[in-house]
C-alpha cells in the first residue's frame, strides 16, 4: 500500500482547499458549463452533466449556483471551456502536475511559464511527470464511521480498489471513473464520506533539504493562486 506520507499530502492539500472554497465553486461551475455545452442541460441524457452535478452536491454547492450555471451555459456568448495538464519539474527532481480547466489555452500557457521564471523549476514534455503518479479517486471516511474490517470489506463490495488508515481515518482508493458510483454505494451503506476527489498519487516520494522544500513551496504556492489552476500534486515529501 501506498506510503502514509501520500495521505499526509492529501490531507494537506485538502486543508489548503478548504481555505479555497470559492476556487472548488469555480472549477465546479466550469465544469457544469462545459458539459451542458457538449451534451445539452439533462443530466439523464448528458454523463458529464451528471457527474458534474455529483461533484456540486459533494462540494456543497448551492442549488441555485447550480442552476445558474446550467442557464449561463445556454448562452451562446459564453464560452466553452477544456481541460488541461501540465507537467514541471519542480526544485531538487521533485516531480510536479497542475490540473486546470480554462477558457483561453494561451494565457494559461503564459501562466506557466510566468510561474517558472519567477519561481524556478521548467515546464516537462507530457508523460515524463506523469509516469510516477496514478490518478486515482479517493474518498475520505471519518474514523466514527465504523471499525477497519467491516469498511474495508464494504469498500471492497462497492468497488474500491485499495483501502488504507489514517490518524485521521480511513482512505478508500477507487479507479478514477468509479469514484462516485463507490460513494453513493457506501453512502447507501449509511457511510459519511468526508470527501471524493480525483487525486494523481505519487508512486515514489522525494525527499528535500529545507532550503529546496521552501523552493518548491514558493512554485507551488505560485502556481495554486492562478486562476485557471485548480488542484496542484507534487510528489515531494512531507
Amino acid at each position: 500500500m501506498a506510503g502514509h506520507s501520500k495521505w499526509a499530502n492529501i490531507k494537506h492539500k485538502k486543508e489548503r482547499a478548504d481555505a479555497k472554497k470559492g476556487k472548488i465553486f469555480s472549477r465546479v461551475a466550469k465544469e457544469i458549463i462545459s458539459a451542458v455545452k457538449q451534451g445539452g442541460p439533462d443530466p439523464k441524457a448528458n454523463t458529464k452533466l451528471r457527474l458534474a452535478l455529483q461533484k456540486a452536491k459533494g462540494a456543497n454547492v448551492p442549488s441555485d449556483v447550480i442552476d445558474r450555471n446550467i442557464k449561463k451555459a445556454a448562452s451562446a456568448d459564453q464560452a466553452d471551456f477544456a481541460d488541461l495538464t501540465y507537467e514541471l519539474y519542480g526544485h531538487g527532481g521533485v516531480g510536479i502536475i497542475v490540473d486546470a480547466m480554462t477558457d483561453n489555452k494561451n494565457r494559461t500557457a503564459s501562466d506557466m511559464r510566468i510561474a517558472t521564471n519567477k519561481k524556478g523549476g521548467s515546464i516537462a514534455s507530457p508523460g515524463s511527470v506523469a509516469f510516477n503518479f496514478d490518478r486515482k479517486g479517493v474518498l475520505q471516511v471519518g474514523k466514527d464511521q465504523g471499525d477497519e474490517e467491516s469498511l474495508f470489506m464494504q469498500a471492497t463490495d462497492a468497488g474500491a480498489d485499495d483501502f488504507d488508515v489514517t490518524e485521521e481515518g480511513f482512505i478508500v482508493v477507487t479507479p478514477p471513473e468509479m469514484l462516485y458510483e463507490v460513494k453513493e454505494k457506501l453512502e447507501g451503506d449509511g457511510i459519511s464520506i468526508q470527501e471524493a476527489s480525483l487525486e494523481m498519487i505519487p508512486k515514489t516520494m522525494v525527499e528535500c533539504d529545507p532550503s529546496t522544500k521552501e523552493a518548491n513551496q514558493g512554485l507551488i504556492d505560485f502556481l495554486e493562486n492562478l486562476d485557471d489552476v485548480d488542484v496542484v500534486f507534487h510528489n515531494m515529501e512531507g
